[in-house]
Parts: structure tokens; C-alpha cells; sequence
């Protein structure tokens, strides 16, 4: 009797916490911005769990963004793995138009409209790409990973939107995008693949190891960006 290949892991992080709007509201060039205090404790404490269970990668991808270069960075580092890591620009965040542009009256819709529901194609993040854009970047990047028979664990360390996309294939099996998928920075996904396209497993979704419970967490990144970004205004 013959055995189904058993399926490969890929455990998928958001980069920890970064400062995208200084004081008074103004944007820092997201290109560059790293992580901040947080952000570095809870790259570090993700790590910590992975080595904790001894778990090891064979591959680990980042966009090349600085704040996921800096949380796979810490992450290997409490892990005790020396891996180069994988550039895929493709899996850069969903990219955003100029704020300034953006009239007063349509500016909350702009910056959470791409993550409430099932969202639309045509659906803009913050004036600039669109919804279905972002999933023609994403889906081939993940078919091509998934076409590798190399690896059995993987690491990916993404942006929030990014993985709404990727978790989003994996629940649905179609391109769709639900917008309402939670991802807190530091957080780590657990997705199984199989043989065939349509084999994937949810196994768990956006724990984050500071605070698995998140008990202080009631409103979204968006949502907090919104409330940063107004004060400029």
C-alpha cells in the first residue's frame, strides 16, 4: 500500500514592529524603515520559540525590505543557524501611492479599504497597487516555491498584506483575498503543502510569541497607521 508524500512545512512570519509615521505624523520612507525596540524583542522572541522546539530550516526568504532582513536576522540568530538568506523582491509589501494625495474625505477608506472583507480586485492600497496586483506578484512566487522539491521547512519572513494574500490562498485555494486576516508584527504563520496545488493546511495563524493572547490588541496595523498619519494632516 503505498503512502502519500508527506507534506512540507512553511512557517510564515511578518517582520516584527517597525515606526512608519514619526511624531508629529510624518511618513518615513517605508524602503528603509527598520524595526523598532518592539519589533526587535519580538523578532528575537519568535526565534526563541523555533529553537525551543529545535526547529530547523532548510531555506529562509525575506523581501529584501530592511525590517524582514532584521527579523529573519534575529530569528537565525537565537536559532543558531548560519543561512543566507533568500531575496525575493517579488514578496515586497503591497505598495502604496503618494499620501499626500489622497483627499482628507477618502483618506481612512484608503488605508484600511484593502483589509476589511473580501476585498475586491480593484480595490487600491493608499492610491497606489492594487489588490489584484499584489496577488499576481504573490501566487507565482509561491507556485515557484512550492515547485522546489529541495527543501522540507521553510522560512518566510513578509508583510502583513503580503501574507493576507499568501494565507488567504491557502484558506480559500482560489485568488481571493480576505482582508480581515489579522497579522501582528513578530507574528508566525503554519502552512502544510502537499503534491497537489490545492493540498495546503492551515495549521495555526498569527501567534505571536510576546503576547499569544493578544489581549490588548483591538484595533488593526491600519487602523493605527490612520491615526498616526492624521495627526500630520
Amino acid at each position: 500500500m503505498s503512502h502519500p508524500q508527506q507534506r512540507r512545512r512553511i512557517f510564515l512570519m511578518r517582520h516584527g514592529s517597525v515606526t512608519y509615521f514619526d511624531a508629529s505624523g510624518k511618513p518615513v520612507l517605508p524602503e528603509s524603515v527598520p524595526l523598532n525596540e518592539l519589533g526587535r524583542e519580538q523578532a528575537s522572541a519568535a526565534g526563541r520559540m523555533f529553537a525551543a522546539d529545535a526547529i530547523r530550516f532548510d531555506r529562509v526568504i525575506v523581501s529584501g525590505l530592511p525590517r524582514t532582513v532584521e527579523t529573519a536576522t534575529r530569528v537565525l540568530a537565537e536559532t543558531g543557524q548560519d543561512i543566507a538568506l533568500e531575496t525575493w523582491s517579488e514578496m515586497e509589501e503591497i505598495r502604496g501611492g503618494r499620501l499626500g494625495a489622497i483627499a482628507d474625505a477618502d483618506l481612512k477608506a484608503a488605508f484600511t479599504g484593502a483589509f476589511e472583507g473580501m476585498v475586491a480586485e480593484d480595490k487600491r492600497f493608499l492610491g497606489g497597487e492594487s489588490v489584484g496586483e499584489l496577488m499576481d506578484r504573490i501566487h507565482p512566487a509561491m507556485n515557484r516555491l512550492r515547485a522546489d522539491k529541495t527543501w522540507d521547512t521553510v522560512l518566510l519572513v513578509l508583510h502583513g498584506g503580503v501574507n493576507c494574500a499568501i494565507l488567504s490562498l491557502a484558506l480559500t485555494g482560489q485568488r481571493s483575498f480576505l482582508g480581515g486576516l489579522s497579522q501582528t508584527a513578530g507574528c508566525i504563520n503554519a502552512l502544510d503543502v502537499g503534491e497537489d496545488e490545492r493540498d495546503w493546511v492551515v495549521r495555526f495563524v498569527n501567534y505571536a510569541p510576546p503576547a499569544p493572547l493578544q489581549q490588548d490588541a483591538r484595533s488593526t496595523t491600519m487602523e493605527q497607521l490612520y491615526e498616526q498619519y492624521r495627526k500630520s494632516r
